[in-house]
């Protein structure tokens, strides 16, 4: 039984929905603050699954060729391409000629989706749900994504509650689809998958802090390869 996704929409939700509620009440050195304190969690959760490698070397491969894999292919540039195309869309919508401020709500709301629905830690936390049953990821990701959803609610109002929805169904489709691999997998694998997830999370609490603007989502695909070269490291090396 997947609980994961459920937890972690229903922060967003009642995040956002709280949020709006506050509007601008919140403190600007509380909304100033916070994200640096969400970017050390997620470097804390990063090292934590870090040691869990079993072979270094196919954390090193897997992370150095998955993120090649990702700049090759601008996966990237093909997320935020897709979130644009929505923003144009509702720009159209609104008839074209939005000023300033609605331009400015625009960007922001696609910064909050391409957070919620597209970020490394909620990727790996439902895949790696999915083929251990363990929500403990998507359970911390929950606690960092209520507080960001209410920091960014009382700016952009109930839309913030509103990605709750599609971020539960990008969730519940990989961690479904995870599942169908765990009778392949071995403890080995499980470890090394879980290292490159931990690598992802390191760049992604440095990116939240400000440190380094690493490209996260050029890096998905070394979760997608991680098993397969531990597979045959273990086969030819091990």
């Amino acid at each position: 039984m997947l609980t994961g996704p459920f937890i972690n929409a229903a922060a967003v939700l009642i995040g956002g929905t709280l949020g709006a509620l506050l509007s601008h009440r919140l403190p600007e050195r509380i909304r100033s603050s916070m994200p640096s304190i969400f970017g050390l969690a997620s470097l804390g959760i990063g090292i934590l699954l870090v040691i869990k490698c079993v072979n270094l070397p196919v954390m090193v491969l897997a992370t150095l060729v998955g993120t090649l894999i990702g700049e090759l292919f601008y996966v990237e540039r093909g997320i935020s391409g897709g979130v644009n195309a929505l923003r144009n869309l509702l720009q159209k919508r609104k008839g074209g000629d939005a000023n300033s401020a609605h331009e400015s709500f625009i960007q922001s709301l696609v910064a909050i989706i391409i957070l919620f629905c597209a970020s490394g830690t909620g990727i790996f936390g439902a895949m790696r749900e999915g083929m251990t049953g363990d929500p403990s990821i998507l359970i911390a990701k929950a606690f960092l994504d209520f507080f960001t959803a209410v920091i960014f609610a009382t700016s952009l109002g109930f839309a913030v509650a509103v990605i709750s929805v599609p971020m539960l169904i990008i969730q519940l489709t990989l961690a479904t689809c995870a599942t169908l691999i765990l009778p392949l997998t071995t403890p080995a694998m499980m470890g090394d998958f879980t290292a490159v997830g931990g690598i992802l999370l390191l760049a992604t609490g440095l990116r939240i802090c400000g440190i380094k603007m690493f490209a996260v989502a050029n890096m998905l695909p070394a979760l997608v390869i991680a098993m397969p070269i531990s597979a045959l490291w273990t086969a030819f090396f091990a």
